[in-house]
């Protein structure tokens, strides 16, 4: 019996906007979920939302205003039929990869044939970035206290072991901003964003449709600046921004997209997690990449994209060179450094950027890969059709 293909019929995500401040930074995240996912599943009306057969939505923060199972709140303020299943994945920030991968396997095992994936984020309601002590096991802190350090810090443990100096993670944000502003001049993100209108609390509307975190013209000698957040090297400017978003792929098997009239756009080929130290949790992918590479039997030579997520500039930089990446690859329309990174919904944006610009610019295979709080890395590889 031959295994059954996962493929990708459609996909796409709100704009990126920052927290606190920006466009959703007053609107519901199931709202704005809601409005990606309809706009997403409205790219294929030839499936009927009765023969999807669940829905995965990634959130790194899954309580508070995110609690209560995001997806299927999700679900049922898009209208889907009460018999659309659904559930909540958290795996930090690799959760909107892990949605997809995890829908894919669902497929490629015969247990659904129409699978919705991807995730949410409202960094604005997030209370703090790390676990209060009260919270914190007792036992566990005193084993091993580096469980639980916030990300910030282990971008300091990381550009010190690989002795990685403030003006290259300047110089990695600086590229990330002047390419994401010429990807966004171009109407690079265009065929990816959902546009949604925003009713602001004194009635006015506005429709959210450009990535809010590009600072056009930044360069060293801006960001040179800028204070350390975290007691080192390690600044506003060369991390990743604080951000909002939701981003949605629909997964089917090969037959039922047939079946259906719909052209396939890419294949998963396949998907790898891996643990590391939790104190340098931003080197995940120098783990996860051999290990998808040595599962799908590819080489680094055959991807003609990567989207590596910018965390942080201190871990970005060593995973670049430790692993090899050819820099005209990576990030080509920019990064979280400049386009944000809102946790949960981050795996699916990166999926919808490297599936857009392989459209758009030719090429086979894309690799999405990221750091996981906590010490793991994962990554993604997809083939297009």
């Amino acid at each position: 019996m031959n295994q059954r293909e996962a493929v990708i019929v459609a996909y796409g995500r709100s704009a990126v906007t920052k927290a606190y401040k920006g466009g959703f930074s007053t609107v519901h995240p199931v709202t704005y979920g809601a409005e990606t996912l309809k706009g997403v599943l409205a790219k294929i009306p030839q499936l009927d939302p009765k023969e999807i057969d669940d829905v995965i939505v990634g959130c790194a923060n899954p309580e508070g205003t995110q609690g209560w199972n995001m997806a299927r709140l999700i679900t049922q303020m898009a209208g889907l039929p009460k018999e659309t299943a659904a559930q909540t994945v958290n795996r930090f920030c690799s959760s909107g990869l892990q949605t997809i991968a995890t829908a894919a396997n669902a497929v490629i095992a015969n247990q659904c044939d129409v699978v919705v994936a991807g995730g949410v984020e409202s960094m604005t309601r997030i209370k703090n970035m790390f676990l209060e002590p009260e919270f914190r096991n007792p036992a566990l802190v005193a084993a091993y206290e580096e469980a639980y350090m916030a990300p910030g810090y282990t971008a300091e443990r990381v550009a010190a072991l690989h002795h990685i100096s403030r003006t290259e993670m300047d110089e990695l944000a600086v590229r990330s901003h002047a390419l994401a502003a010429i990807a966004q001049d171009a109407g690079a993100f265009d065929d990816q964003i959902i546009p949604i209108t925003t009713t602001a609390p004194d009635g006015t509307t506005k429709v959210i449709d450009k990535d809010e975190g590009i600072r056009r013209g930044t360069s060293l000698d801006s960001l040179a600046q800028l204070k350390p957040s975290f007691e080192g090297i390690v600044t506003a400017g060369n991390s990743s921004q604080m951000s909002d978003g939701a981003s949605f792929v629909v997964v089917m098997s090969r037959e039922k997209a047939d079946a259906l009239g719909i052209a396939p756009i890419a294949r998963f080929v396949g998907f790898a997690v891996a643990g590391c130290e939790s104190e340098l949790m931003g080197l995940g992918p120098i783990y996860a990449v051999p290990k998808v590479l040595k599962r799908t039997g590819m080489s680094l030579e055959q991807i003609d994209t990567i989207e590596l997520n910018e965390a942080f500039a201190a871990q970005a930089i060593p995973c670049i060179r430790t692993l090899g990446f050819d820099m005209g690859k990576v990030n080509p329309e920019g990064g979280a450094l400049a386009l944000g990174h809102p946790l949960g919904a981050t795996g699916a944006i990166l999926t919808c950027k490297a599936l857009s610009r392989l459209r758009r610019q030719g090429g086979r295979y894309a690799m999405i890969t990221m750091c996981i709080g906590g010490g793991m890395g994962a990554a993604g590889i997809f083939e297009m059709l």
